[in-house]
């Protein structure tokens, strides 16, 4: 088993992880959000700047808290790609220099299979195939897990992720970034039902709509147009039931693709990944559809959702255990398809 220091600087936060297999040792995550709020976004080049000034602490502080030393350490990981080409230098400078310092093993990731590897960390026994539902803020997915590095996109958004979605709907609700916590939080105190939103379907070229694929650009502008409406009629918004409705519809569409996906293509399991996955509308949602298809469905512990560093260390110490590390002259790139993640590594037996 693999043990590896894993950095994850693809956007606003800074993490540092030890992993030994898919056992977390330490997690540090410095969140920049605080810093970004009054921008109602990220900005590329503040994000940098933290990163800078937080990376060296926060690899101490995930060593200390590890209660481990170099000598114990089998490899350095770093996010590769996607993302922001700023931070994700940061990151993978420092961790490309202390593999070449300390002499080990160092392994770019691809960040999105990171956040399937996120499951990995609290369902010790998964094993592929299964489907993997990955929401963020920049990524809306459906993945056909068949192995450590092997995916196939089944499904995937046609226009804004979900996360986007999320953020773009509380920005004109007027409720401040980032907007998945805050929706969540007040789709609690609403009536989901309130406002019928269109689900957002992707037609195809011969009839009919795609099984797998997402658009959310429409329903946006649904929930924009009925805001002016609103706003002509009444003096106050119903915040509440626009969150709950806007809420439902993402997760009843996504449970849809997802339920579908699994039952087509004869796995019995999904994994979700990614920010959106802390939502309480999907994670009800696709519980129950699941338990009514006998589907086992796996959500991550809230803390392994959002970006952090441990995801990217399970994903690295499972490449590392099969021999597979990535050349010191790997760089990283602001996309990159997760079917192409074999490309960032080298077999043992390749020299």
């Amino acid at each position: 088993m693999a043990i590896v220091l894993a950095i994850e600087t693809s956007c606003d936060e800074t993490a540092v992880a030890v992993v030994n297999d898919r056992v977390c040792c330490s997690s540090v995550v410095a969140s920049q959000i605080p810093i970004h709020q009054k921008y109602g976004g990220i900005v590329p080049e503040v994000a940098s700047r933290c990163h800078v000034e937080t990376l060296n602490d926060a690899i101490a502080q995930a060593l200390a808290e590890a209660n481990i030393d170099w000598e114990a350490i089998d490899g350095v990981a770093a996010t590769c790609a996607p993302g922001l080409v700023g931070a994700l230098l940061v990151g993978f400078t420092a961790a490309k220099s202390l593999a070449l310092v300390r002499n080990k093993p160092f392994l770019g990731v691809h960040h999105l299979e990171g956040h399937i590897y996120a499951s990995y960390l609290s369902e010790l026994d998964l094993e592929p195939p299964f489907i993997c539902l990955l929401v963020s803020g920049g990524h809306t997915s459906l993945i056909y897990v068949k192995d450590c590095g092997y995916y196939e996109t089944l499904g995937e958004t046609r226009d804004d992720a979900a996360g986007e979605a999320f953020d773009k709907v509380a920005r004109l609700l007027q409720l401040g970034y980032p907007g998945g916590p805050i929706i969540d939080k007040l789709a609690k105190e609403g009536n989901p039902l309130a406002f019928p939103l269109p689900e957002g379907k992707v037609s195809l070229a011969g009839g009919g709509y795609h099984p797998y694929d997402s658009s959310f650009s429409g329903l946006k502008t649904a929930v924009l147009r009925l805001v002016q409406k609103l706003q002509q009629e009444h003096s106050q918004l119903p915040v509440n039931d626009l969150a709950a409705s806007f809420q439902e519809t993402v997760a009843k569409a996504l449970t849809k693709r997802a339920i579908a996906c699994a039952l087509n293509y004869g796995v019995n399991t999904i994994a979700v990944g990614g920010g959106v996955a802390a939502n309480s509308g999907l994670r009800s949602h696709l519980q129950a559809a699941a338990k009514e298809r006998h589907l086992r469905v796996i959500f991550p512990p809230l803390k392994y959702c959002t970006d952090n560093a441990a995801m990217i260390g399970c994903a690295a110490a499972d490449h590392l255990n099969r021999g597979h590390t990535s050349p010191l002259t790997l760089g990283v790139q602001s996309r990159l398809s997760l079917t192409k993640v074999m490309q960032l590594y080298q077999h043992e037996s390749a020299g």
